[in-house]
């Protein structure tokens, strides 16, 4: 059997602990062999896959058949070959008859319909799995944003906040400690030396508490940030209309209006948040015509953002195909505006689109630096 990636056994419930073993069965020599349990069954395949240096993830179980998998290996000496043949050819005969399973419970059913409900079913689904008896609080504060940690924990003695930043993982409390002021980050690590004797009910209450504060949070009816979705909305506005936009915000809301210039993205941007290694991608998705109109509008103006984007999308692609899109340019002459544009907002659309997929990365300003 592979020693990576192998099934979790099934194990019989611990009500069945006391249940008359199963009649005795015969092995693939024919001889009989003795009853098992499930639970004993299920104790020598996990024994088996340990053996053969498979990573189990036990944790996965509830905690009660981590319990009794773990006395019924206690208890368990020897098994003879026959047995052992017996109970992996019958283990393997129950996988092969599988034809379809599901995940169990709300988060494996969550997990499993992932970005296919609605953010108001998936919202009430999520504290329903979270507030069920017997969830662990510390799952929920675990898969938390950043910023709601943060500003939860603000309102925290150091002590608090020190046994959270403990129980993630190290990425993210370096993460949530660079973010909170000095002297707080600095009280706060203070608090971890503090840690040591704490038992685990005070642990569990304070998890219990911190997720119940990030449960009565409102769910936010947009998912984008309002900067965001102006600065979505202006992407696909006429150069002129976008800014004016932008002064009339700055002039009435200068943090809001500088929220908005950095959510926005033009051809202008292409220079500054694009690695060089994505621009062969972005050139696939760009109609021929499209390119060649885009760049065709900018290379005149060198000394301008489109300019430079357009010299560093050439800059960055294969030197034949530089070459050959100068002299499309050269033939395609002087473009109007109207027509200029829509083809620098195919090009950014691929950009975009490549971008939500998670096939390229765009720079931000702190990448830049």
């Amino acid at each position: 059997m592979p020693a990576d990636s192998a099934p979790l056994p099934t194990l019989a419930p611990p009500s069945m602990a006391g249940a008359p073993p199963p009649p005795a069965a015969t092995s693939p020599s024919g001889r009989q062999i003795r009853a098992l349990s499930g639970r004993q069954k299920a104790a020598i395949l996990v024994r088996l896959l340990l053996a053969e240096g498979a990573d189990l993830k036990l944790t996965a179980l509830p905690e009660d058949m981590q319990t009794a998998l773990t006395e019924q290996i206690g208890q368990m000496r020897l098994v003879d070959r026959d047995t052992l043949s017996a109970v992996v050819s019958e283990f393997v005969e129950t996988l092969d008859q599988v034809g379809l399973s599901f995940p169990g419970g709300i988060d494996g059913a969550l997990k499993a319909l992932d970005g296919r409900l609605s953010p108001g079913a998936s919202n009430r689904l999520k504290h329903m799995a979270r507030t069920r008896d017997g969830a662990d609080p510390w799952e929920r504060i675990v898969q938390a944003e950043p910023a709601a940690l943060l500003d939860i924990l603000e309102g925290e003695s150091p002590e608090v906040a020190a046994v959270v930043l403990s129980k993630l993982s190290v990425t993210r409390a370096a993460e949530l400690l660079g973010k909170m002021p000095g002297e707080r980050a600095r009280r706060v690590a203070y608090a971890v030396s503090l840690t040591e004797g704490i038992n685990p009910a005070t642990v569990a209450r304070i998890g219990t508490s911190i997720a119940r504060v990030l449960d009565d949070r409102p769910y936010p009816a947009f998912p984008a940030p309002p900067a965001t979705r102006v600065g979505a909305i202006l992407n696909s506005a006429p150069a002129p209309v976008r800014d004016a936009l932008l002064e009339g915000l700055t002039e009435q809301d200068a943090g809001f209006a500088d929220g908005v210039r950095k959510a926005i993205f033009t051809f202008g941007h292409i220079h500054e948040r694009i690695s060089p290694r994505d621009v062969p991608k972005i050139l696939r998705e760009v109609p021929q015509a499209d390119l060649i109109t885009a760049l065709a509008a900018a290379l005149p103006t060198p000394e301008t953002a489109d300019g430079r984007s357009a010299d560093f999308l050439l800059a960055n692609m294969s030197q034949r195909m530089a070459a050959t899109l100068r002299d499309e340019v050269e033939t395609r002459g002087k473009v109007k505006a109207k027509e200029a544009e829509p083809a620098m907002a195919a090009v950014v659309f691929a950009v975009r689109g490549l971008a939500d997929a998670g096939d390229i990365t765009m720079l931000t300003d702190e990448d830049e630096e």
